[in-house]
């Protein structure tokens, strides 16, 4: 059983939450010397107020009910795995129902009216087609930074088309390894992880305040029996989803560090111009550290790549502003993988 010190610290720091940092927050809760740093880290650019303090308190109760199943495990360990489940589930469920739905009005943009129709699911339509998809769209999901857009396990229901921000997407382990899969951009569709199976796969956080429009599977089907080439659609934008995931198993299986990063720019270059962005000039919205990870690439060593192009004038950086100064160099780098 969890000691009612655990309780103790976290209700002395219900008043505290939004003062207090997380590394704060961490001290005023450890318990018995079994730092709960862990399950802090479950909650990336999440704020802990005082409503949610007792929630986490209420759900941890619950589950030290159920500890003695793991008697055969060091006691602090159990514990913190038992807790750390236990948060992992809540939080979703918590970070999920709280998203913003708003439904679609008709003075609203639909699809055809959108301008990121030419890269979302209506791209290459004819425009008597696009018209007839304006009822595809019937509600818009408003998320903020952080904030899950549907996680491991939920049932597929919808795909979503991102409106505006980023989101990415990441495989979550039970023992607290991550692994990101995908940083999508505006007009890029999410969600395809669950086709197989009905069911996603992995979990979707917004990298910053985000909106995506929520395409239901029944709107789909209804829609395909007078606009066929809808079905097309979705097939064209599965077929991209398995073609991007095929670039990464190359870049992970075949390129050096340096090709690596290199791909990755002038991927983000690319999808930069079909927004209509500059294509040399942009914004990342990802951290070193979550380039690293997606790229199967330490930390110092993104850091190192970053420092080398900016050395020998390939790009300039300053902080997460991107210029990309000689593309046929970096083009160059992703020609020779090995």
């Amino acid at each position: 059983m969890v000691s009612g010190w655990l309780w103790l610290g976290l209700a002395l720091a219900l008043g505290r939450a939004q003062q207090h940092s997380s590394s704060r927050l961490i001290t005023v809760l450890e318990d018995d010397g079994a730092p709960l740093n862990s399950i802090f880290a479950l909650m990336p650019n999440r704020r802990l107020t005082p409503i949610r303090v007792r929630m986490y308190i209420e759900w941890i109760k619950t589950v030290t009910k159920t500890m003695g199943f793991l008697s055969n495990m060091n006691p602090s360990l159990a514990r913190w795995l038992a807790i750390r489940h236990a948060l992992n589930d809540f939080l979703g469920a918590t970070m999920t129902s709280m998203q913003k739905r708003v439904p679609v009005s008709l003075e609203a943009p639909h699809c055809s009216t959108c301008m990121l129709g030419n890269v979302c699911l209506p791209a290459g339509m004819a425009r008597h087609e696009v018209e007839q998809l304006d009822q595809l769209v019937q509600e818009r999901v408003r998320l903020q930074k952080g904030q899950l857009l549907y996680q491991d396990g939920d049932d597929l229901d919808a795909l979503y088309g991102l409106r505006l921000g980023s989101i990415k997407t990441q495989l979550e382990e039970a023992s607290g390894q991550v692994q990101i899969t995908g940083f999508f951009l505006p007009g890029e569709v999410v969600g395809l992880d669950g086709m197989p199976d009905g069911r996603h796969s992995s979990n979707a956080l917004a990298m910053e305040d985000s909106e995506v429009c929520v395409i239901r599977l029944s709107n789909i089907d209804d829609i395909s029996r007078y606009v066929p080439s809808l079905q097309q659609q979705v097939r064209r934008v599965m077929s991209k989803e398995i073609a991007r995931s095929h670039q990464v198993l190359f870049a992970l299986g075949s390129m050096r560090s340096e090709a690596r990063l290199a791909a990755f720019l002038l991927n983000l270059s690319e999808r930069m111009s079909a927004l209509g962005y500059s294509s040399t000039d942009f914004l990342m919205r990802m951290s070193r550290e979550e380039i690293g990870n997606y790229l199967g690439l330490t930390l110092e060593t993104v850091s190192r790549m970053f420092s080398r192009f900016a050395r020998e004038g390939l790009i300039t950086v300053n902080q997460r502003e991107v210029k990309l100064l000689d593309l046929p160099a970096l083009k160059a780098l992703t020609c020779h993988p090995t």
